[in-house]
């Protein structure tokens, strides 16, 4: 079997795991599918009925600014969160076929990829409904999505693999999550913050994505062209490092499997 065969039927097996971990995660839910749609926009409802009044002054249109931030943390957090226990809630398949282990790693990427797209359907009309203009540099949400999904992916192969071996790293991830979330922008105007926090939350790279894709859809501004290379970099600089560790720590992966 050559590489383009190979290829072809790993992607086809990826396709087959993503269908089974959508029917598996909604299995019991009445509404299914709608739940990526709805829970963003209830989401929404309940932080801008909180937070609208404080921020209205700064920010324009609350509901879309947090909405925006919050579909890309949700990505990021529904992909690593669940990529991270993969191998181990996939131990007997993985001991049973030859597949490389990465694809179960991708399925959960791809699973969260799908979710957002689901959401972002919901998006579309919210930026009807609160009367956001449609313009050109709303492309670029398209190379957000694709570095965040990068980043993502390189984060979530580091948790997979320290995940195995040490199983409390879950609980510290979530930890990490939460004070991750805080630093990320997504529900306050960052403009408003001073000092070593304000640098803190600049140089985070989730707020780094969710700035540009607020900038390409509510300002109408394309990213400049140093954010685009930090994007860049970001993503396949994390993408290429937690692959990296993945890649060294394979067999050991199997035997401790």
């Amino acid at each position: 079997m050559d590489q383009w065969e190979k290829r072809q039927q790993y992607w086809f097996v990826i396709q087959q795991l993503t269908a089974r971990e959508l029917k598996r995660k909604y299995a019991r839910s009445a509404l299914g599918i709608l739940w990526s749609v709805l829970n963003p926009l209830l989401s929404m409802a309940v932080l801008s009925l909180i937070f609208s009044q404080m921020f209205r002054r700064s920010i324009e249109n609350y509901p879309i600014y947090y909405l925006t931030g919050y579909l890309l943390w949700q990505a990021f957090t529904g992909t690593t969160n669940s990529a991270m226990t993969t191998l181990a809630d996939n131990r007997s398949l993985l001991l049973k076929v030859k597949f490389p282990m990465e694809l179960f790693i991708l399925t959960r990427g791809f699973t969260a990829l799908v979710n957002l797209g689901y959401s972002f359907a919901a998006y579309g009309v919210m930026l009807v409904v609160f009367q956001v203009p449609a313009s050109w540099p709303v492309v670029f949400a398209l190379p957000v999505v694709a570095f965040l999904f990068l980043f993502s992916l390189g984060v979530s192969y580091a948790l997979a693999a320290a995940y195995v071996f040490f199983g409390d790293v879950k609980h510290l991830y979530s930890v990490v999550l939460t004070l991750w979330m805080y630093c990320s922008g997504i529900f306050y105007p960052v403009d408003q913050l001073s000092g070593p926090i304000r640098q803190v939350v600049e140089i985070n790279p989730l707020y780094l994505f969710i700035r540009c894709l607020r900038g390409a859809v509510m300002d109408a501004r394309p990213p400049s062209g140093w954010d685009f290379l930090l994007m860049a970099a970001w993503g396949v600089g994390v993408y290429l490092a937690g692959w990296g560790i993945f890649r060294v720590l394979r067999e050991k992966l199997m035997q401790r499997l």
